[in-house]
């Protein structure tokens, strides 16, 4: 039996048995199924919705023969030997409340189980013999799920709070549920048979180990001699209760000490009372304990573990790097061990067979790295700069604090006589008048908060690791105050706010769009620091997975908006060109300008002359007509050639 808790970055579970598969979810939406044997992957399967709705966490279903499923059974017979076919549902539970299962000799999508949750799925439990499966969720809600109807069989509130976790009892009949506390429930009648507290957080892993009476003759309930184990987040100690028919378990029977909160829990239930119960537990530091143990009763001391495992690789020289254990099964032999290392994008599986004699085993094995950098020229010049009376110096520390040194200057004697005698003769009064018009001065007329506190709310959010504090900073949408938010972050959180603002990209799409200004920000400010950092590529391997998932949705939507803005186009071009066919030609309305009357203006003024020009000529006609006008016309002319003829006279 396993139990796996923590996030999404360790959802990962062997398949039960024999282990033939290990199933792993990474960030980036992808479910892949990976052959325990040749370490080849055999399935990946990308959700629909695995942008939106992405995996909080996976379970086997119980393997089963599958020889009832008609023609394709023999033709997935003829094409895998190996015995897969025992193995067919993955239940892949998602981020908003929707079950999927996943068919692994189909390879394809079976159903999808909606209307049970409508927040976080948590865990994922299938039922040993019936076809039923419970989950669990953040809406403090149990439900039971019939498989063949893809339906709702029964749901009940069981905590105040969410639930992270459950277990199902080797028998069927029991049901463990975890939140803050944790309760045993009677299937039968989904009643709380049994409450257990010891744990000071939210509990995170729970596994069953079964221990029957010395003696066969004595009946077996299923509840007497039933221990389980529980693990905690940020707890150190992983605690074994035992279940009494006389109500005496309210404390923890025994512990097993750790160095950091379990992820992965698996172990070997013994059949008789006599044999111990050995456990490996996967820890969040990447490194595998070993306990060995007879569960007989109370024990008043933390148990040690009786072997640590650890993975490293060989670097340059003597130097080598711990590579992280993902999860580890016990085989079928109980001798030799299943380990997942390296990463949930590439992990390696490895059978070892472990010597618990020695306390500590260091297994060294050749992983290549991907990027290996390196600087080739050192620094070999300091130039300090030089400083003016101008200039302010900041003091180090946390960045955003406006602490400043003041730059040594030489002053005249007379004056710092002459400020320290103004000082001491001013009253307290004054004193304090003073200090708040300077405050008064400091504050910003605006009610936003300054760069300064913004840099210092995200170092104490990402140290604190508090959604709130985190969510006044990261939803500002001013591109000048990011970037200088991002300018005064210090070296040690840029790690820290990436890895917070990949969690952030996996939510809503408004979200995302802006966390994307952060991103390009922190990238452009902080890239030099960025190019020293040698574990950057496992640490920012999911971001780049997520980035790519998202380029590739987007090169598609680009080609389809394409197409679709050429049709559009063509459409109304064609609408236009019918419109212009249709058009009548016929004048509906005529305008005269003004030129017509200008015109007709300029008729009438020639008419006007020519009529003045008649009226001289019909004078001068009447005058003709007169016969006093006629004679003195006459006498003119003779007086004009008298006049001519004395001329010629005198010339002669």
């Amino acid at each position: 039996m396993a139990a796996v808790g923590g996030g999404v970055e360790s959802c990962c579970a062997f398949s039960p048995g024999s282990g033939q598969c290990l199933a792993a979810a990474a960030a980036d939406g992808r479910i892949r199924v990976w052959n325990t044997q040749g370490g080849g992957l055999r399935h990946e399967y990308v959700p629909s919705s695995h942008l939106s709705a992405t995996c909080s966490c996976l379970s086997w279903a119980p393997p089963r023969r599958l020889s009832q499923e008609g023609p394709q059974k023999k033709k997935r017979r003829s094409e895998d030997a190996t015995g897969l076919e025992e193995l067919d549902l993955l239940a892949i539970g998602t981020a908003v409340g929707s079950i999927l299962l996943y068919s692994i000799v189909k390879g394809e999508l079976q159903s999808k189980l909606g209307g049970g949750h409508d927040n976080k799925v948590n865990c994922v439990r299938w039922h040993q013999e019936s076809d039923c499966l419970y989950s669990c969720s953040d809406d403090k809600h149990i439900v039971e799920w019939s498989v063949p109807t893809g339906k709702v069989k029964c749901k009940w509130k069981a905590e105040k709070g969410s639930i992270s976790c459950l277990c199902l009892s080797p028998d069927g009949k029991m049901l463990l549920s975890a939140g803050r506390g944790i309760k045993l429930w009677d299937l039968e009648t989904k009643e709380v048979y049994r409450k257990f507290t010891g744990h000071a957080t939210t509990v995170s892993s729970l596994a069953f180990a079964t221990i029957r009476p010395p003696n066969d003759s004595q009946p077996f309930d299923g509840i007497t001699g039933l221990y389980f184990l529980s693990g905690a987040v940020h707890d150190r100690l992983l605690n074994v209760w035992q279940v009494r028919s006389d109500g005496k378990d309210k404390n923890a029977v025994l512990s097993f000490t750790l160095t950091e909160e379990p992820t992965y829990v698996d172990l070997t239930s013994s059949g008789d009372r006599e044999d111990p119960v050995k456990l490996a537990v996967v820890c969040r530091d990447g490194q595998l304990y070993l306990f060995e143990h007879i569960l007989n009763g109370y024990c008043k001391k933390p148990l040690l573990p009786t072997c640590i495992v650890q993975i490293a690789t060989s670097g340059r020289g003597t130097d080598t790097r711990p590579v992280p254990i993902l999860a580890a099964m016990f085989c079928t032999d109980r001798q030799s061990i299943l380990i997942a290392y390296n990463s949930v994008l590439q992990p390696i599986i490895e059978r070892v067979m472990l010597n618990t004699t020695e306390s500590h085993i260091c297994l060294v094995r050749d992983i290549q790295m991907t990027v290996a950098i390196s600087t080739e020229t050192a620094v070999t010049k300091v130039k300090t700069p030089i400083v003016t009376s101008g200039v302010e110096v900041l003091a180090p520390g946390i960045p955003g604090h406006s602490t400043s040194i003041k730059p040594a200057l030489t002053k005249s004697r007379k004056s710092e006589d002459k400020r320290r005698k103004d000082t001491e003769n001013e009253s307290i009064e004054e004193r304090l008048c003073a200090m708040d018009i300077d405050v008064m001065k400091m504050r910003s007329k605006s009610g936003l908060p300054q760069t300064d506190s913004f840099a210092v709310l995200l170092v104490q959010g990402l140290e604190s690791s508090d959604s709130s504090i985190l969510n006044k900073v990261l939803q500002t949408k001013k591109d000048s105050l990011i970037k200088a938010t991002i300018a005064r972050l210090p070296v040690a959180a840029v790690v820290p706010l990436l890895q917070e603002i990949t969690k952030r990209l996996q939510g809503h799409p408004s979200s995302a769009s802006l966390m994307v200004k952060w991103l390009k920000t922190v990238f452009t400010l902080h890239a030099s620091y960025l190019s020293t950092v040698p574990d950057l590529v496992p640490q920012l391997g999911i971001l780049y997975q997520l980035m790519e998932s998202r380029v590739k949705t987007l090169q598609k939507l680009s080609r389809l908006h394409g197409k679709l803005f050429l049709l559009v186009t063509q459409v109304v071009a064609s609408e236009k060109a019918q419109d212009i066919s249709s058009v009548n030609q016929t004048a509906k309305l005529v305008y005269e300008e003004e030129s017509s009357e200008e015109e007709n203006s300029e008729d009438d003024l020639m008419a006007d002359h020519e009529s003045d020009e008649n009226w001289e000529d019909e004078e001068e006609e009447e005058r003709m007509d007169d016969p006093k006008m006629h004679i003195d016309k006459q006498i003119s002319e003779d007086s004009g050639e008298d006049m001519h003829t004395g001329n010629e006279s005198e010339e002669e």
